[in-house]
């Protein structure tokens, strides 16, 4: 083989594995099993099949393609790779199943052992690595100084048995290359007097072609963290909000409380059982979600308790379209609305007043109302409600963590004629999502 040549066949031999390595990240399944420390044994013969499949594809087009692909097989670097990852099991299973091509139709019949044996050696150098972030942290690319200077020995030393692995076993297949050559593949050189610098570029491709999938497969971990990451942020932002609701309504159903014991105790009495209906609800297992028809008992129960407050001074009516009633809001979303209305639109208005919900859906689109006609916002507040506060901020802050920019929220106001605040998301389904 050309010098040429040869330098070509390393270059596909380092393409083909980033090839193989970005398809099984694309994989849902294999990022499942990948991403796991710790397997079942059934996990660990599925890690192995996964990598079986495509790395004795690549042994097998270089069967099939005879001189022109040779760079494609990579059937040690992928049993290696199965041993380091998965462990015994996943690398003795995948450098049985890599080495079938070549001991089927190439009388390979060296390759199996080989390929078994290299299998375990990445099963070896597995359990003396001082942790699993020891293996995705390796690099081709060993910096002594470090190593010498590092605080953590540990994983510098391993780093260099994994460096001093990856050659061993690339020299091991050249020297079994040499003594038998029709049994195990290997890309050597022609000359009886090897040239130092291919030399040196064979293992150097070898190495590199064992960290490619480390590293892309690293990338995918670093993904994967930060989206977890991102999703707890998530859980404890909406925690905290949610945590602020509760409180503030209970906060103003006790006053209300307190001011009708002396008044009217039996009123109290009732206020309080009511209350206490309220509160077992919210004492439930708290969701994210549920659907508009709870939302909308809830409300039904709240404002039970503010009409003994308020008299015949406060109405109550529902404008709620019948294909809505099933759909998911965010929880206690509309509460904070309500309470809203009565606190700052009627509760001052001699004459009390009225509060309308009003519910519908456009194509994939719900659209909520939480109208009043009371006092109306003054005009230099309107523009600031929607980020101070603790009621309607609140719910545009749930919205947002919610939805993203999936979603709508706007306060319309006319001081002396009320104020509508509305709502639009995207329809959520009962059976179509379940967000907890």
């Amino acid at each position: 083989m050309s010098h040429d040549n040869w330098l070509v066949s390393l270059l596909v031999k380092l393409a083909v594995m980033a090839s193989i390595a970005s398809i099984l990240a694309r994989s849902n399944r294999f990022k499942s099993i990948l991403l796991q420390e710790k397997r079942t044994m059934m996990q660990r013969l599925e890690l192995a099949l996964w990598l079986s499949i495509f790395f004795a594809a690549s042994a097998a087009a270089r069967i099939l393609g005879k001189t022109a692909y040779q760079g494609a097989d990579l059937g040690l670097e992928g049993s290696l790779i199965a041993g380091i990852l998965g462990g015994y099991v996943t690398g003795l299973v995948s450098g049985i199943l890599i080495s079938l091509p070549a001991f089927l139709f190439a009388t390979g019949y060296a390759t199996m052992p080989l390929l078994a044996g290299v299998g375990v050696l990445g099963g070896l150098l597995r359990d003396i690595a001082p942790g699993p972030e020891a293996i995705w942290q390796f690099t081709p690319l060993f910096d002594f100084y470090r190593f010498f200077k590092s605080h953590n020995p540990r994983t510098g030393g391993f780093h260099l048995v994994l460096f001093a692995a990856i050659l061993f076993a690339e020299f091991i297949r050249q020297n079994l290359g040499h003594a038998f050559r029709q049994q195990v593949f290997y890309i050597a050189q022609d000359s009886l007097s090897p040239n130092p610098w291919i030399t040196a570029a064979l293992y150097a491709a070898t190495l590199f072609a064992v960290t490619i999938p480390l590293k892309i497969w690293n990338n995918t971990r670093n993904e994967r963290k930060l989206e977890e990451q991102g999703r707890l942020l998530m859980e404890a932002r909406l925690a905290a909000l949610t945590s602020q609701i509760n409180p503030h309504f209970l906060f103003n159903t006790l006053n209300s409380v307190s001011s009708l014991i002396r008044t009217d105790p039996n009123q109290a009495r009732i206020m309080v059982m009511r209350l206490s209906k309220v509160l077992r609800r919210l004492l439930r297992k708290h969701e994210n979600f549920s659907t508009l028809r709870d939302e909308l008992s809830f409300i039904d129960d709240y404002l039970s308790i503010e009409v003994v407050r308020f008299g015949d001074k406060l109405r109550f009516e529902k404008d709620v379209a019948d294909d809505t009633l099933e759909m998911l809001v965010p929880s206690m979303i509309l509460q904070p609305l309500v309470e809203n209305s009565i606190k700052h639109g009627l509760s001052s208005k001699v004459e009390g007043g009225a509060i309308r919900i009003h519910a519908h859906r456009t194509e994939s689109r719900l659209h909520v109302a939480v109208e009043d006609d009371g006092i109306g916002i003054p005009e230099s507040k309107l523009a600031t409600l929607l980020n101070h506060g603790i009621g309607v901020a609140n719910v545009n802050e749930r919205l947002k963590v919610l939805f993203g920019n999936e979603y709508r929220m706007w306060v319309d106001s006319q001081p002396g004629r009320g104020t509508r605040i509305q709502i639009e998301v995207p329809v959520l389904e009962t059976g179509l999502a379940a967000v907890s």
